[in-house]
């Protein structure tokens, strides 16, 4: 593997680094996120016409430009230094992959050349706070029952006689940027209760009995939705009706590639509070002196360098290597969780202050293990895929494990 940057993606992270640091200072966060849509839409029309950034992983015969979901991932450290509140993780990193795996040649047509120029945006709606799950990223998703009981809970679907449609009615109550997406992807319970699957369906924004509420949430810069369906017209995404292994596979690849993604954003942010902080350090005295020349204060963060650059090699090496996503991201939200402490407590009493930008960091660290972890169930995931502790004499490889899972969802 070679990790040296090409020449396009150091110019995609210099060309997104100087555009956020004119337009996405904490300042402009903090009022973008106040917004009816959460983000700034001149700025997100912007990334998307000038770097093409919601299309990069997209192929190019859709519009997008055709680069691998590595080059995503490195862009995203980017938009993490500048918590940069936009539609992205939503909608490139979480629907355009299900959307490119399982839609109809005609679906990918109509959706996904939206999603590449920034025009149509889009959500996925799992249950509660299932997504983890349903990306398998803390949990085996293959049962399906991150998504609700049979006859109750989540999302059912039916299919009503002499209609060529579906009707889907239930709620999923944190939908990450649910409130103003153009469409939703609605994972459902359908069959019955004897023989349920999930599927996944294609809502629009316009749909009747669709009605959505922006929830406060501790990371504004992440909005989340309460989606009520009523009887809602729905599409299946995909030609076929039985197609819930898929679904299943489909949901843990986007999980993987989504778990490099946001390790790399993790220590964007976590690399831009410790850089906030070395500065101010050097700035504010005390006893006639600067706080950074302390050698506590020089150790503590030291100890931080070391442990952001630590999960910036993870978060690398998971960009080229998705299957080590799990664990690059619970390595990277620890860095950013303790960073982002650290940093409130060398800022000292105003660091403590609720509106201090610090508490942007802070805010994010803990919404995203929330969103995605925690971080000891992701390592315990990924060390149960490796089987690492497995019983004596009984230790697999990965690839037997895999083979395990695939049967498993046969059955």
């Amino acid at each position: 593997m070679d990790a040296a940057f090409t020449a396009e993606q150091e110019e995609i992270r210099r060309t997104l680094r100087e555009i956020l640091g004119k337009r996405c200072g904490p300042d402009e966060v903090k009022a973008a996120v106040r917004t009816d849509t959460g983000y700034d839409p001149e700025l997100w029309q912007r990334l998307a016409q000038r770097l093409g950034l919601p299309g990069i992983a997209i192929a190019e015969e859709y519009g997008g430009v055709g680069c691998a979901p590595a080059d995503l991932a490195l862009a995203c450290e980017e938009t993490g230094r500048a918590l940069l509140p936009s539609p992205l993780l939503a909608t490139a990193v979480l629907a355009a992959p299900l959307v490119t795996a399982l839609g109809s040649p005609a679906q990918r047509a109509a959706l996904l050349p939206g999603f590449a120029a920034g025009t149509l945006t889009a959500a996925l709606a799992v249950p509660g706070a299932a997504l983890s799950t349903a990306l398998a990223l803390t949990g085996d998703n293959t049962a399906g029952e991150w998504a609700g009981g049979g006859r109750a809970g989540g999302v059912q679907a039916r299919r009503p006689e002499g209609e060529e449609g579906w009707r889907l009615y239930g709620e999923a109550a944190q939908v990450l940027d649910g409130h103003a997406a153009g469409v939703l992807l609605v994972a459902a319970h359908t069959g019955g209760f004897a023989r349920s699957r999930v599927l996944l369906f294609l809502v629009r924004s316009d749909a009747p009995g669709l009605v959505r509420s922006r929830q406060a949430a501790l990371d504004e810069t992440r909005p989340q939705a309460r989606v009520q369906l009523r009887d809602t017209p729905a599409e299946l995404l995909g030609e076929r009706h039985e197609q819930g292994a898929d679904i299943a596979h489909a949901l843990a690849a986007t999980g993987r590639g989504a778990a490099a993604v946001l390790a790399a954003e993790a220590v964007g942010a976590a690399g831009q509070a410790l850089a906030r902080t070395v500065d101010y350090v050097r700035q504010r005295e005390q006893f006639g002196r600067a706080v950074g020349s302390f050698q506590a204060v020089k150790h503590r963060l030291a100890d931080l360098y070391v442990r952001v650059q630590a999960a910036r090699s993870a978060a690398y090496y998971a960009a080229w290597d998705p299957e080590q996503g799990g664990l690059a991201l619970a390595q990277a939200l620890e860095a950013l969780r303790v960073t982002a402490g650290e940093a409130i407590q060398l800022h000292g009493g105003i660091g403590f202050t609720w509106e201090h930008d610090a508490h942007l960091y802070f805010k994010r660290a803990a919404a995203d293990e929330l969103l995605f972890g925690p971080v000891h169930r992701l390592r315990a995931h990924a060390a149960d895929r490796a089987g690492l502790f497995a019983p004596q004499g009984q230790a697999q490889d990965p690839a037997e494990n895999q083979a395990q899972d695939n049967e498993r969802v046969a059955v």
